[in-house]
């Protein structure tokens, strides 16, 4: 659990770390699961590879593990559905330039909520492109207009551009492996290239309150308008609470 200090950071900043850190154990049985996920298959990205709980839904404990979510509880609300899971695990050499950008920006969830939990697999550092983020930049809570970046070179397409300091300086998210982040939909962040010669791996689950809607028919809309991935078949778990606004199709665990 976080303390009233560490809420009250994460109300000004957009993000904290955590002071718990997952168990060796587990860290080495993500580490595992995540290379056989790419051994079986060699043709998805690695730098985002999305949607991890929908297709093996043995992810989901990890979502579930009380050292995120009892975090995610004090930070949203008792009442909580995990949506989102994805695995960014950026080469050595080559990897993909992940730009500025709100996360929130082409979220299909009204109103808009959603915490993410970044989980370090291995060490992450400036030197192999960790989570950059600007603290603060969250707090109007609004979406700021992005542009569209169709470039191979990368990871999403809708990035922002931040120059001159104008929502603040960045920070680097540096996270030794089994240690997590967590941080706001609103929040303004990216990551650059990693051409250090280490993997940069890390494991994502996205939170929302159950009073907020996830609405298939804009996720279909935003698919067709923004040429971003089409979240209107995403499945919703249901892991603490129940559903406030009865408005989403939750499987329940």
């Amino acid at each position: 659990m976080v303390s009233s200090a560490e809420v009250e950071k994460y109300k000004a900043d957009g993000q904290i770390t955590s002071g718990v850190r997952l168990r060796p154990e587990v860290v080495t049985e993500l580490r595992e699961k995540m290379e056989r996920f790419f051994e079986a298959q060699p043709g998805v990205d690695q730098d985002y590879a999305a949607n991890l709980i929908d297709q093996d839904n043995s992810w989901l404990k990890y979502a579930m593990m009380p050292e995120i979510l009892d975090i995610v509880t004090d930070l949203i609300g008792d009442d909580i559905i995990v949506w989102g899971s994805a695995l960014f695990a950026k080469k050595g050499k080559g990897g993909k330039l992940t730009p500025w950008h709100q996360d929130g920006h082409y979220w299909p969830i009204r109103p808009l909520a959603t915490v993410t939990a970044w989980i370090a697999i291995d060490d992450v550092d400036t030197a192999n492109g960790c989570l950059r983020v600007i603290p603060g930049s969250h707090s109007a809570q609004e979406l700021q207009d992005h542009y569209t970046e169709d470039s191979p070179d990368v990871v999403l397409n809708q990035a922002l551009e931040v120059g001159d300091d104008r929502f603040g300086k960045p920070r680097d998210v540096e996270l030794k492996a089994g240690e997590f982040s967590i941080h706001d939909v609103y929040l303004i962040h990216g990551a650059a290239k990693n051409d250090s010669g280490r993997r940069r791996a890390g494991l994502v689950f996205r939170y929302m309150p159950t009073t907020s809607h996830f609405d298939r028919d804009l996720a279909c809309k935003q698919a067709q308008e923004m040429n971003v991935p089409d979240l209107s078949n995403r499945q919703l778990h249901l892991v603490s609470g129940v559903d406030r606004s009865g408005k989403n199709d939750v499987r329940r665990n």
